[in-house]
């Protein structure tokens, strides 16, 4: 029998209500306890699921590691345009755990002394961000191959928005820009436009810029051609101020004297003799020096936005700033002057001429992946831009009397209004054959075109000074040391010449078998291509000899002599040389004659003279203009052309 003893003063009643409210506390105390639980537990459960989440998004697939490996590839994911995927309380939530857990791993990483890692640092942001910045860190990276292809996957990847273009722009470094103009079908977007410049003072002009900067120049001990041109074109210059004063100018430097009224002094005209003159200087790498400090970079970018309706200045202008890029302590002024982009929109010019000359500037500012370096004339045709296709073999391409590195390399003229037929279904027309037809025939060759002045009078020479310097034993001289620094030589090499082109080429070879230096030019020559080359001399010399009291035939002209002396001892040497390397030879001759006026018609170098003696000579029925023009791709000029350098090369080319 259980007895309770009662305290003094209790009673039941109050005992059970004690019980009671504890059992109530303690009921509510569990109820809270598992709402609080769960909730805790909820949190840390989604918490870990978007850690592991960041930890699959972190980590690196051994599959794509093994294929960066082989190939340096990025994937690139292209983003969601959809807003509402970056909206409501489940995306704000995961950014803002992003950003603890980064500021976690950076105060560790500080802590304990680490380094820290850099893909955690951008993980907050959306997909195609992280691959923007990732692609532009890689740029900046001391590997090349990784630095080259991060360069390739910005240019190549067509999903970035406008703001995304602005902020490669505006961050990307001097290299990644080059690397990024010499890309493909790049978007323009990329590129900053050229800076502000300061204006010029009121009383000032264009002319008088460009005078102070000749002047500025040095004047003594110079080349006598950089002389003649700025002597030419400070004389000129000074006629218009001339003329300003007295309300007349006369315009007589370049042996063409004429008047105009003041209201049409052609401006332009004096530009283009003062930028001719900045060309010769350009040559001179202290002249440039002096140029650059002289703000010659932000003027030439004045004068070519103003000049956009003249294709003469323009060319001008980025043939100096080609010059210029051959110094390396230059690159990073000519970037800071807003050249990059402009040559970047002129490498997309259909016009062969402005292409080449910005392709020229801009292989010279790329130091990345071109090692050679192309001195003023001397214009890569293929590749053009950075391509991952190997180059197995060199062809050089060398124009005669009057030709150029483009015109002379056209393809032939059709009247359309007279031959309707053969316009219809014609493919584009070339405006250089080597450039479009061979590149894409051959996408393994380096197509190379030199240009250099020649006359036919001194009437009409451009630097009427020192005519010893048009002889072909000056030009060849020249000219080698211009092909070692393109690194002509270092792999094999096809050699096409046409006119006085072919016996430069034959000069060439012979002096450079003469020295030591230029020895692998010899060594790796597998061919050459001669259209009309007169070995034994041209009519044309006959023709202007007879004329002499009248043209003034130039140095280049009297060379062509029939039965000349050197040039019969040129040919020997050459033929001695030929045979003894084993040189590959395919001539073709003219058949008919070519108008030199419309009184007078001349078979300019006749079969005999074409005639080499060693390899195949082929007569070909067109005139000596168009010996070297093929009407079209399939014509047989181009497809024995094309065979004889496949055959030649069937080694570098056959994998």
């Amino acid at each position: 029998m259980i007895s309770f003893h009662k305290e003094p003063g209790g009673s039941g009643c109050e005992a059970n209500l004690l019980v009671h409210a504890e059992e109530k506390k303690l009921f509510m105390i569990g109820k809270i306890a598992k709402v609080t639980g769960s909730l805790i537990l909820g949190g840390f459960v989604f918490i870990t699921y978007e850690v592991l989440s960041l930890k699959k998004l972190l980590q690196i697939d051994t599959q794509a590691l093994h294929q960066e490996k082989l190939k340096s590839y990025i994937y690139v994911h292209t983003a969601s345009l959809n807003q509402s995927e970056y909206q409501g309380i489940t995306y704000q939530a995961r950014k803002e755990i992003h950003k603890a857990v980064r500021k976690i791993l950076e105060t560790e990483a500080k802590f304990f002394r680490r380094p820290f890692k850099e893909q955690f640092s951008t993980f907050d942001g959306e997909d195609h961000e992280c691959a923007l910045w990732l692609l532009l860190k890689r740029t900046q990276s001391e590997d090349k191959e990784v630095r080259l292809q991060a360069v390739q996957d910005l240019a190549s990847n067509s999903h970035w928005h406008g703001y995304q273009y602005g902020t490669v722009a505006q961050t990307c470094d001097q290299r990644t820009a080059i690397g990024l103009a010499r890309s493909k079908d790049i978007n323009l977007r990329f590129f900053l436009p050229p800076p502000p410049l300061p204006k010029i003072k009121n009383d000032y002009t264009i002319e008088d810029e460009l005078r102070l900067l000749l002047v500025s120049l040095p004047q003594t001990y110079l080349d006598p051609c950089v002389q003649h041109f700025t002597s030419l074109a400070l004389r000129e210059s000074s006629q218009i101020l001339a003329a300003q004063r007295g309300g007349l100018w006369c315009f007589g430097g370049n042996g063409l004297p004429y008047c105009e009224t003041l209201s049409k002094i052609p401006s332009e005209t004096v530009e283009l003799f003062c930028l001719q003159a900045l060309v010769q200087h350009s040559k001179v790498s202290s002249h440039c020096d002096k140029i650059e400090a002289k703000g010659g970079l932000q003027l030439l970018q004045r004068i070519y936005q103003l000049r956009k309706d003249s294709a003469k200045i323009q060319r001008n202008i980025i043939r100096i700033i080609g010059n210029m890029a051959l110094d390396e302590r230059l690159h990073a002024s000519i970037v800071r002057a807003g050249w990059i982009s402009v040559l970047a929109e002129v490498m997309k010019s259909p016009h062969v001429i402005q292409s080449s000359h910005a392709a020229r500037a801009l292989a010279n500012l790329d130091r990345d992946t071109v090692k050679e370096k192309y001195l003023d004339g001397v214009y890569v045709l293929h590749p053009q831009y950075r391509s991952s296709q190997p180059i197995r073999a060199d062809i050089l391409f060398v124009h005669g009397l009057l030709g150029a590195a483009f015109k002379t390399w056209r393809q032939q003229d059709i009247d359309r209004h007279l031959d309707k037929k053969a316009s219809e279904g014609q493919e584009e027309y070339s405006q250089c054959w080597p450039k479009t037809w061979l590149a894409s025939d051959c996408p393994a060759l380096r197509v190379i075109s030199v240009e250099y002045d020649t006359d036919l009078s001194d009437w009409k020479a451009k630097c009427p000074v020192e005519a010893h310097r048009k002889s072909i034993a000056y030009r060849s001289n020249e000219l080698l040391d211009k092909l070692r620094a393109a690194g002509i030589g270092d792999r094999p090499l096809v050699w096409v010449s046409h006119s006085m082109g072919g016996l430069l080429v034959k000069k060439m070879l012979v002096d450079a078998s003469k020295n030591p230096e230029m020895e692998k030019m010899v060594n790796n020559t597998r061919g050459i291509i001669f259209y009309s080359v007169p070995h034994h001399g041209s009519q044309l010399a006959e023709y202007s000899m007879n004329a002499r009291y009248l043209l003034f035939p130039s140095a280049e002209v009297k060379e062509l002599s029939k039965d000349s002396p050197a040039l019969k001892e040129l040919n020997d040497d050459f033929l001695s040389l030929a045979k003894d390397k084993k040189f590959s030879v395919l001539s073709f001759a003219e058949t008919l004659p070519t108008h030199i006026s419309s009184m007078i018609k001349l078979h300019i170098v006749p079969l005999e003279s074409a005639k080499l003696g060693i390899g195949d000579l082929i007569p070909v029925d067109v005139n000596h203009l168009n010996i070297c023009k093929p009407k079209k791709k399939d014509a047989f000029l181009y497809q024995h052309t094309l065979k004889f350098i496949q055959d030649v090369l069937a080694q570098e080319l056959g994998d």
